[in-house]
Formats: structure tokens, C-alpha cells, sequence
């Protein structure tokens, strides 16, 4: 989910939180744990940072290590350990579980999204992605907010916030049936489907398509539970061409080819150097796809110039290449 949703995330968690007997006659361990819900809400996407250095290392690195299975027991134990540091009179052991129960639900809901996690690591590095929810979801962010306006006009903040979380529960049971008819709609229109990558909108009621076939890929929209093919690719494997091998070799292709699960690619031979493109087709905006891996190399196949990530013109994509240093 998106930084402003687990924060209120964070918020909703400590507020449940005065729900624990414990927590509810201790002011000091209530206001302890908000400040843990509040940081373990946020800590696993602190891998953020990565995208400082470059997009390759943002984009093999976003959402693994730090949503990994021992990250989700050592991001409370930090986080309740520096805490309890500064509040030593509050109960070590519900703070330690309520900040526990924040960092296992940031997971937990980025699970939902097209983009995933691999919260399976150290076992897989498999992406977990179950492509149900939109990274920001407008209904899950404003029932959030309701319920922080409601709590602020004196209604109880644990069930306030328990009355939203079941609605949201429901919520999510719909997405899922919905996903469910999208996907026999789509086998009743391609009978030789082999898989369906569903990536949500923001809008509710429209879905965008990435479907392998026996022979194409397929990309596709679904709007109020109708299918519509946008766009075909043949099905064509990646050879094992010296140009690809070379171009294979540089850190930006190889980060997108570690995270894109369905891609189209091409090679276009110029006067003076090659160039190898990958688009993802999992994320087609009007028309344009804009999340793709180029790598432009010199006739002896040194590679000149590259990029990976997310680009909405070509003329932008040609400034990116040409800022890269040789």
C-alpha cells in the first residue's frame, strides 16, 4: 500500500490497540504502542531509501529483504526494543506484540497488490502478488479517515476502529469474488489461457490485464466486468543471441527481469549501436507502457548507456539514456 495508507494503518492499530485490557488502564503503554503501531506501519518499506542510489537496486531490492519472514520478527524487537528504552515503566511484552501485529499487517496488505512481496523469503524469492487491491486504495483510505474523525468526536477508538476493520474485511471478500468472475470471463474469451496477471486501478470498477496464451500475450482491460483486448504480442521466447546475452549482462535489465513477470521484447539494429527494450505489460496507461528496460550497446556489444523503471514519454526516455554515463 501506499505511505499514507499504512500510516493511518498505524493510527487505526494503536487506536484497536485500547482494546487490550492492559493497554487500557496504562495511558503511558497506550501512548507507547501508538508510537510503535505508528513506526511498525512503516518500517518494512524503509528500503525506500534504495531508490536514492538507482532504480536497479530500488527495484530487485523493494519489498523483499525487508518484508522477509525473519524482518517481520526482528522489525518489532527493534522497534519496541528502542521504544522501551524511552518509556522503561510501560509492559515490555504488549508493546513488543501490538507494534508486532502493525509490521505483520504492512505485509500482510502489500500481499494484495500487483506489485507484491516476497514474504516468503529466505524459503522463495518468489513475488507474492494476489493483484486485488490498488496500491492506494480510495475506500480503504477513507473509511481510515472516518474512523479517525469519528474518534476524534468521542467515539470508543478500539471499536470504532474494530466496526471498520470488518467492514474492510467484507470489503476485501468482494475484491476477491470480483477477481474470481473477471478471470472466467476472461477463460470464456481465450479458451487456451495459460495464466492472468490482474493488476487493480484506483477506480473500482476497472481492472487491468496481462494474459498468457498458448501463442500471445494479451493485454487487456475489464470494466464493469466486460473484457476488452487492448493490445496482442506474439508469444516469442528471449533467444540466446550475442546482442541479448550482452545486454543481459547490465545491472538495470537484469533488476527489471528479476521483478517483471510478463514482458515484451524487442532488438533494433541503428547505424552506430544496438538497442534491447523490455516492456512489462502489466501496466499499460493510455495507451503507452510505461515500465520497461533499455540497454543501448556499441557494435562490439559494450554496453553504452541504460535504464529501468518508469517513463511516460519516449522523449524522457531518450534524456534518461543520455544522462547515464558511459
Amino acid at each position: 500500500m501506499d505511505t499514507g495508507t499504512h500510516i493511518v494503518m498505524g493510527i487505526a492499530l494503536g487506536s484497536m490497540a485500547t482494546l487490550d485490557p492492559i493497554v487500557a488502564q496504562d495511558p503511558m503503554l497506550a501512548e507507547a504502542i501508538l508510537i510503535g503501531t505508528l513506526a511498525g506501519s512503516q518500517a518494512p518499506d524503509l528500503d525506500t531509501i534504495l531508490k536514492l542510489k538507482n532504480n536497479a537496486k530500488y527495484i530487485r531490492n523493494h519489498r523483499g529483504i525487508t518484508h522477509s519472514i525473519p524482518a517481520v520478527f526482528l522489525w518489532p524487537l527493534l522497534i519496541s526494543g528502542i521504544i522501551y528504552y524511552f518509556y522503561p515503566e510501560v509492559n515490555w511484552l504488549h508493546l513488543w506484540m501490538w507494534t508486532f501485529i502493525a509490521v505483520i499487517l504492512h505485509v500482510f496488505v502489500d500481499i494484495f497488490n500487483a506489485y507484491g512481496t516476497q514474504a516468503l523469503r529466505p524459503f522463495t524469492k518468489k513475488w507474492v502478488a494476489l493483484g486485488l487491491i490498488n496500491t492506494f486504495d480510495p475506500f480503504i483510505f477513507v473509511m481510515h479517515i472516518v474512523g479517525i474523525a469519528a474518534v476524534f468526536a468521542g467515539t470508543h477508538p478500539g471499536y470504532t476502529f474494530l466496526l471498520i476493520y470488518i467492514i474492510l474485511a467484507g470489503y476485501y471478500i468482494v475484491r476477491f469474488r470480483q477477481q474470481l468472475n473477471i478471470k472466467e470471463a476472461v477463460h470464456k474469451l481465450i479458451p487456451d489461457v495459460e495464466e492472468i496477471i490482474i493488476v487493480p486501478t484506483i477506480r473500482y470498477n476497472e481492472w487491468h490485464l496481462a494474459i498468457t496464451a498458448k501463442k500471445y500475450f494479451y493485454v487487456a482491460r475489464a470494466k464493469y466486468g466486460k473484457i476488452s483486448i487492448l493490445d496482442t504480442f506474439e508469444k516469442c521466447p528471449v533467444p540466446n543471441t550475442p546482442i541479448i546475452e550482452a545486454a543481459k549482462k547490465d545491472d538495470n535489465l537484469s533488476a527489471f527481469l528479476s521483478f517483471s513477470p510478463v514482458y515484451h521484447w524487442e532488438v533494433n539494429e541503428y547505424s552506430n549501436h544496438y538497442e534491447v527494450r523490455f516492456t512489462d505489460l502489466r501496466y499499460r496507461s493510455k495507451g503507452y507502457y510505461p515500465f520497461v528496460a533499455v540497454v543501448q550497446l556499441d557494435l562490439d556489444l559494450n554496453i553504452v548507456s541504460s535504464y529501468t523503471g518508469w517513463i511516460f514519454s519516449e522523449g524522457k526516455l531518450r534524456k534518461k539514456l543520455e544522462l547515464i554515463p558511459n
